[in-house]
């Protein structure tokens, strides 16, 4: 009896209940786009950020503080602590080992340039590097890095410098000082001191325009650097980028204060804090600072782009649910006679309330595995438009899309099922 009156009134009432059935489908296609759009947006965002640069800096612990004049760094060659080369494979067997998606070393040395023409030579800060550059791992593969992948955004005029070649790029400022001697296609002489018989010819390949300290420099493979320095196989200065997390408040706090429970869950989130535990870990002897203009900036962002995207979540889920209210208070109108005489009859509220619950149930489902489909594509869409790739499909965000639709149904059913409940059969009976 109680599948056969619910089946009667989807027969008798079409229309309203096409109705109800829309509003689901828009609300949940809509719900069903942008959770998709926000659980993609994370990992998604954070690969775009990476254009801003690295955003951790690795340093000896014992080294000292630089002596830096007018962009030339005038600290002895054999100043503070140096970090050796060999063990950065290490990077790459940390439990983050997929979120270091790239690290360069740099190795500062004051140079002489143009040694053995004295009347064109100049001081200047020698920066070794990599730009692309092949480090193997303890596992046996290799791993490509440098500058392409931790500072994409510094242009070049020319081409970079090929890995361990005789060559050099040359910083825009110093190149606009003398223009003649730092053209891409001339050869320079560069020393470590200014003993012109320990000069090292190098070819300008390019010039480089960064916005930072390096367009007074020249910038050249690191081994060319380590050998001016006498410092082979050791750098002083280390940029990884790494895919992070937005800060919370557990990644605020101390993990020395932390609980055992805490700290497991801090360990196993990719937090910029707990990814430096691991690189310190895995090269000892250093200290790992964020570079914090670049780690706020991404927190910011992906903090305001989430919350943006659930509340468009939650508007169409309020939306769905005043359409779905709408409906069923005109169904409790139009079926005020019909619930008067099977009250009179002998029927509980709550069997009236159960035929007007399933008849929303079953609404909320066929609307929730319709818009989910129709979201899913959506998705697809948002994601081609704003990230260039099409959001996957998430079939995991079913039983969700379906759970809501059931609540919306049932929350925006409330308020008409206790009108149905207060309804007095006496006067509809009468006919009044």
């Amino acid at each position: 009896m109680f599948t056969r009156l619910v089946g009667e009134s989807f027969r008798r009432n079409p229309r309203r209940k096409l109705l109800a059935a829309a509003a689901l489908v828009v609300g949940m296609a809509v719900a069903t786009s942008t959770l998709s759009v926000a659980l993609e947006a994370g990992d998604r965002l954070a690969c775009e950020f990476r254009s801003l640069g690295a955003n951790l800096l690795v340093t000896p612990q014992s080294d000292t503080l630089p002596l830096e004049i007018g962009g030339v760094d005038y600290r002895p060659v054999d100043e503070g602590a140096y970090l050796e080369e060999a063990d950065l494979g290490k990077l790459k067997t940390i439990f983050w080992r997929y979120n270091i998606i790239g690290f360069t070393p740099f190795l500062d040395v004051p140079a002489h340039l143009g040694a053995g023409q004295p009347e064109s030579g100049t001081d200047a800060t020698l920066i070794g590097t990599w730009y692309e550059h092949e480090v193997p791992l303890p596992d046996g593969k290799k791993f490509t890095t440098g500058l392409s992948i931790t500072h994409p955004w510094w242009k070049i005029e020319g081409r970079w410098f090929g890995d361990g070649a005789k060559e050099c790029v040359v910083g825009a400022n110093l190149a606009a000082r003398n223009p003649k001697i730092f053209a891409v296609g001339s050869t320079i002489d560069v020393a470590g001191d200014k003993i012109a018989n320990a000069a090292s010819p190098l070819v300008i390949t390019g010039i480089v325009s960064t916005g930072g300290a390096e367009d007074n420099a020249v910038l050249v493979p690191l081994p060319v650097a380590q050998n001016l320095s006498g410092h082979p196989g050791q750098y002083r200065q280390l940029f990884v980028s790494a895919l992070t997390k937005p800060a919370d408040a557990l990644a605020e706090k101390n993990p020395a204060t932390m609980t055992p429970a805490e700290i497991e869950r801090w360990s196993c989130s990719p937090y910029i804090s707990s990814i430096s535990a691991e690189i310190e870990e895995a090269l000892p002897g250093t200290d790992v600072r964020v570079v914090r203009r670049v780690a706020e900036t991404e927190g910011t962002i992906l903090s305001h782009i989430s919350a943006l995207l659930w509340i468009v979540t939650l508007a169409a889920l309020v939306a769905a649910g005043l359409a779905v209210a709408a409906t069923s208070a005109a169904a409790v109108l139009e079926r005020r006679d019909e619930i008067g005489i099977m009250k009179a009859i002998g029927a509980t509220n709550t069997l009236i309330a159960g035929i007007f619950l399933a008849e929303q149930l079953m609404l909320a489902l066929a609307g929730g595995a319709i818009g989910f489909v129709l979201g899913a594509g959506l998705a697809r869409v948002l994601g081609a438009s704003v990230f260039g790739t099409p959001a996957p499909l998430r079939v995991v965000l079913l039983p969700v899309v379906l759970g809501l639709a059931a609540l919306v149904a049932i929350a925006g059913s409330l308020v008409p099922l206790r009108r149905a409940a207060h309804l007095d059969p006496v006067p509809i009976l009468r006919g009044e």
